[in-house]
């Protein structure tokens, strides 16, 4: 298993292979994977379908193809059964996290699932992520999970995404109608052949196919995250991961997660403003690998918001050492400079990070500093 954080994406047709209601038929060697991944040191976050087919016998529709009223309201019968199915299945607590587009495309609420899901692996809780179906319309929604495990997977800086579902990869045809189809085991570059390759899905209870599933691939190896396509139907596939075998297609990322999110910060996101620090905290950030803490801002430059890049400037020496993301915009760091996290909530009214920084947004700018 040659990852640290994986993001795992299991499609409706694991959760419920009857088209409704919940089941234990796969999720049960799923579950276990998981639990060997915890033992092993690695953190797991769910991306899991299923909510709308685990409430579809509760809501009367009187159609094969539902309403979007409908739907939503056997995602919010469904969603609870769904979350309780798998609570069953681990020791460790679980969490529920509904999400659409907008809270992805919007700085404050990108930042605020970011941070809650490092306080939950932190806590070692099992986050399981799902799109808000019961509120997303069709401009709020991501339109499929295969994408929104890409996104959970980028939010998160996970370094692997594992695309579970009821097929064990990409073919150069379709197997299900030529038996001499290919499967490609791996896979460096996603070009118009390979998309050419993809059908569309089979199974009346899914929201996406292949092509989606590619999709997803593309999003995560940009951005350093090597992906998987799995049979999730398989449990022997489940052993050979954890073998550190490859049981379906892996799409190869080009550069690794820290190398990707690096280069982003330093050469790709503009700076909005810029932070002095006295020389405690530049020494902090540049031998020590610390986070940002307020009590090391002597001076705040420029107007910025919450997810605004920042430059972080030494005091003493007067060089940019550092960039980063913001925590806080700008009008409320100069309440809190120089502070101790402590005060925040008297100085402001809230305290949604006790860091300015986190050390993982951060990226050191002058080369004779290590990182």
């Amino acid at each position: 298993m040659n990852f640290n954080r994986v993001v795992i994406k299991v499609g409706s047709a694991l959760v419920a292979p009857q088209g409704h209601g919940c089941s234990g038929q796969h999720l049960l060697s799923i579950a276990r994977f998981i639990t060997q991944c915890h033992l092993a040191g690695k953190e797991v976050i769910l991306v899991s379908s299923g909510s709308v087919a685990a409430g579809r016998q509760l809501i009367q529709h009187g159609s094969p193809n539902p309403s979007i009223p409908a739907k939503q309201a056997m995602a919010a019968v469904g969603q609870m059964k769904m979350m309780a199915n798998w609570q069953r299945f681990f020791d460790v607590p679980c969490s529920q996290l509904l999400i659409t587009h907008g809270d992805l495309k919007d700085r404050k609420r990108y930042i605020n699932i970011r941070n809650t899901l490092r306080i939950l692996l932190e806590n070692k809780i099992i986050p399981i992520v799902n799109e808000n179906d019961t509120v997303a319309t069709d401009e709020l929604k991501v339109g499929d999970n295969d994408n929104l495990a890409a996104l959970v997977a980028m939010v998160s800086e996970a370094d692997c995404l594992l695309i579970l579902s009821d097929v064990d990869g990409v073919y150069d045809q379709d197997p299900r109608t030529n038996p001499q189809a290919k499967k490609l085991k791996v896979i460096n570059q996603i070009t118009p052949a390979i998309y050419a390759m993809a059908g569309g899905s089979q199974n009346h209870i899914a929201t996406g196919g292949m092509k989606t599933k590619i999709q997803a691939a593309e999003k995560a190896v940009d951005n350093g995250i090597a992906t998987f396509i799995v049979d999730g139907a398989q449990p022997e596939a489940f052993d050979q991961l954890l073998r550190g075998e490859n049981p379906g297609t892996l799409f190869t990322p080009q550069d690794s997660v820290t190398k990707a999110k690096k280069h982003w910060l330093k050469h790709t996101l503009k700076s909005a403003g810029q932070l002095v620090l006295d020389a405690g905290a530049s020494k902090a950030l540049t031998t020590k690998g610390a986070s940002l803490l307020a009590s090391g801002i002597v001076q705040v430059n420029g107007q910025f918001d919450v997810g605004d890049s920042i430059e972080m400037r030494c005091q003493t020496s007067e060089q940019i050492i550092a960039k980063g993301i913001s925590q806080y915009n700008s009008r409320d760091l100069n309440k809190i400079k120089g502070q101790h996290s402590d005060s925040f909530e008297k100085l402001l009214g809230f305290c949604p990070s006790k860091v300015i920084v986190h050390r993982d947004d951060l990226v050191l700018i002058n080369a004779q500093h290590k990182e």
